[in-house]
């Protein structure tokens, strides 16, 4: 059973950058796709950026592509999203997920099998 943690969320300033984690346990997150999502309320969860079994990245969110990365440390078994040049609008809860099958990434949150509970953030001057 993989069970992910998602940390580093907080209060960030407009313009400012953060790095987010998601560390997992069970399992190790190389053997499959793994991506980020983020949720604002009254809103369906959104795909922002994903890393397929081979490593390669899918972007889903023009709004974050060019200001974000995604990495994945084998060693701590652990999965990172970097944004930069952060707004308003990219408050939400992030999340990460992991599919338990298959090798290609999705931007649907349903063809995800493991979530963990999220990390806030908000930027705010």
């Amino acid at each position: 059973q993989l069970h992910l943690v998602e940390s580093g969320g907080g209060l960030v300033q407009p313009g400012g950058s953060l790095r987010l984690s998601c560390a997992a346990s069970g399992v190790m997150l190389n053997s499959r796709p793994v991506g980020w999502f983020r949720q604002v309320p009254g809103k369906e969860r959104e795909g922002l950026l994903c890393l397929s079994y081979w490593g390669s990245i899918t972007y889903y969110t023009d709004s974050v592509e060019g200001r974000s990365t995604i990495s994945r440390d084998n060693a701590k078994n652990t999965l990172y999203l970097n944004l930069n040049s952060l707004k308003p609008e990219d408050t939400a809860v992030y999340y990460c997920a992991a599919r338990e099958t298959g090798y290609s990434c999705s931007n649907s949150a349903a063809a995800y099998n493991y979530w963990g509970r999220g990390t806030q953030v908000t930027v705010s001057s």
